[in-house]
């Protein structure tokens, strides 16, 4: 800019005829040389403002990331900022790099360009989004709540601008689920009007607030919010027509009402007073058996599933176990405690130290990669909505400890390991979650057979070791019987999936729930049918 504004100032100069240094028009050029200057002032101005706009970001980021550095996991187990560490390195950071780009002489912008690749894409920071909407609707959480970041068991309290509300109803509106675009965009006009500053516009939220209300079928508020909009700009193209839409439609379901009301009083003649006390009745006392599993699933999930009898509890007891005398468990058995009882879950306590599981971690990382599952027609292993974490494989050739770690679930389960599955690492951050699912193959035909390509059986059991605590969330549930099982680091879970018949247990269905604040980490050994004949020996009965 400063190379231009000289060039035009010597040609402004060059192209005046000499008599002008001579008269007193002179003084034009006083003033164009006065405006040259102001011009570039403003130039200055405008390269102070740019440079004082990138330190202050630098300044904020600079002692966010040193807070964060500190426990990343921690951190990051707090699910708002791992949403805004995705919209900041996928939105902000490109903004800034449009405001700096014209500073080549730095080495920033092209180390910014380099690194850009390993950036959050725009489907990393929806993914983020949506995981913040799957919390909120899994634990009932408010718009509110989750803004300011009053999460329970939180560590690294953060708060969420009006900007990134209105990005989450946006990602909501661009899925037609206006439900939560409503709850979103309202939060961010909530904030507006307590006088939160920003450059977002209060008439576009609500262009956006009152036709997601409109489309749940909410006339009256909608009309409202749009009233509220043309006051804002009386100018707004859509304001005035969907003012009168609504008008329209409101006054025509008045109508359609007043026509409904003496039948609706018929009606009500008829239904008698047994019949309205007999239908409260019948929906006060739905069973739990009866509510679709996604609602048990979030039930359990927030720890509101069915509790036992004091009577089934009362059989329930902890002990030191060494699994029939198992010469490496005579010197040190270790500490079991029965969970439930149907089908029977019991938690081993202190069965992995935490230098065990700090190596399995290091050796995991590096391969950690997106869980799949096995499509049920194909066969081939893909990448589902419901299972949403990182997993890898662990064998004894990578590491002697993985080896100890087999031969002590050997050990404790009396069950063979050397048709069992690889110990399979897994990692849920923010909103990861796996939904109810069976870890046994269910069998379609006797010509079919559940791993057929393992060739060692179905999975007869399931141990699963938690390798983390975590704030809140992550429990593994099973929607059936209503069982909640919380993570506790340094524990293992085991469960058998089949009965001694070899049928499939199907009160083991069971989910991950969706981890709400920390960083979850468990390792599971998936053990195989081939090899217990003579440590399990089939049952006569179909159910035992």
């Amino acid at each position: 800019v400063l190379f231009w504004v000289c060039q035009i100032f010597i040609i402004s100069v060059f192209a005046v005829n000499m008599c002008l240094f001579l008269s007193g028009q002179m003084t034009d050029l006083l003033y164009t040389e006065k405006d040259l200057v102001t011009s570039l002032k403003d130039y200055i101005r405008a390269e102070e403002s740019k440079l004082e706009q990138i330190k202050r970001w630098a300044e904020k980021l600079d002692s966010l990331t040193v807070t964060a550095t500190q426990d990343p996991e921690g951190f990051l187990g707090h699910p708002v900022n791992a949403f805004k560490l995705m919209k900041r390195l996928n939105t902000e950071w490109g903004d800034l790099e449009s405001l700096v780009l014209r500073d080549t002489t730095g080495g920033f912008i092209s180390n910014l360009t380099i690194q850009r690749q390993h950036f959050p894409t725009d489907e990393d920071q929806t993914g983020a989004a949506k995981a913040l909407i799957r919390l909120q609707d899994t634990y009932r959480l408010d718009a509110n709540t989750i803004s300011t970041g009053n999460l329970p068991g939180v560590k690294y309290k953060s708060h969420m601008t009006a900007e990134d509300c209105f990005e989450l109803g946006k990602i909501a509106y661009s899925d037609a689920d206006y439900y939560h675009t409503e709850l979103w965009m309202a939060q961010a006009l909530k904030q507006l009007d307590e006088g939160e500053e920003s450059t977002l516009d209060k008439v576009t939220v609500i262009d956006y607030l009152s036709y997601a209300i409109y489309q749940q079928g909410e006339m009256e508020r909608a009309m409202e919010y749009t009233k509220r909009l043309i006051e804002l700009d009386p100018e707004h193209p859509r304001g005035k027509s969907n003012l009168k839409y609504f008008e329209f439609q409101l006054e025509k379901q008045k109508k359609a009402a007043e026509e409904e009301a003496p039948k609706q009083k018929e009606r009500e003649k008829r239904e008698t007073a047994e019949k309205k006390k007999k239908k409260k009745q019948k929906k006060s006392k739905k069973a739990f058996s009866l509510i679709p599993e996604r609602e048990k699933y979030e039930m359990l999930c927030r720890g509101e599933g069915i509790k036992m009898t004091p009577r089934r509890q009362s059989r329930l007891f902890c002990r030191y176990y060494d699994n029939n005398r198992n010469p490496s468990l005579l010197l040190a058995p270790v500490k079991q405690q029965d969970e439930w009882d149907r089908p029977y879950i019991v938690r081993y306590l202190d069965i992995i130290s935490d230098a065990e599981i700090e190596r399995v971690k290091q050796l995991a990382k590096p391969r950690l990669r997106r869980a799949t599952i096995s499509n049920p027609i194909t066969g081939v292993l893909e990448t589902a909505s419901y299972r949403i974490s990182k997993s890898a494989w662990l064998t004894e050739y990578d590491d002697p400890m993985i080896e100890k770690i087999n031969d002590r679930i050997e050990g404790v389960t009396g069950l063979e390991m050397d048709t069992a599955e690889e110990l399979q690492v897994a990692n849920y951050g923010v909103g990861g979650q796996y939904e109810p699912h069976f870890d046994f193959g269910r069998v379609r035909s006797f010509s079919v057979y559940a791993f057929k390509e393992l060739g060692t059986g179905n999975r007869i059991a399931t141990w699963l070791f938690y390798m983390s605590d975590v704030s809140a969330g992550g429990a593994t549930v099973f929607p059936d019987v209503g069982a909640a099982v919380w993570p506790q680091k340094g524990t293992a879970v085991f469960w058998y999936n089949l009965f001694a018949s070899g049928e499939g247990d199907y009160s083991t269905r069971h989910a991950a729930c969706p981890v709400l604040v920390g960083n979850k980490w468990v390792s599971n050994k998936w053990i195989h049918e081939r090899g217990q004949e003579w440590r399990r020996p089939c049952g006569l009965s179909e159910s035992e």
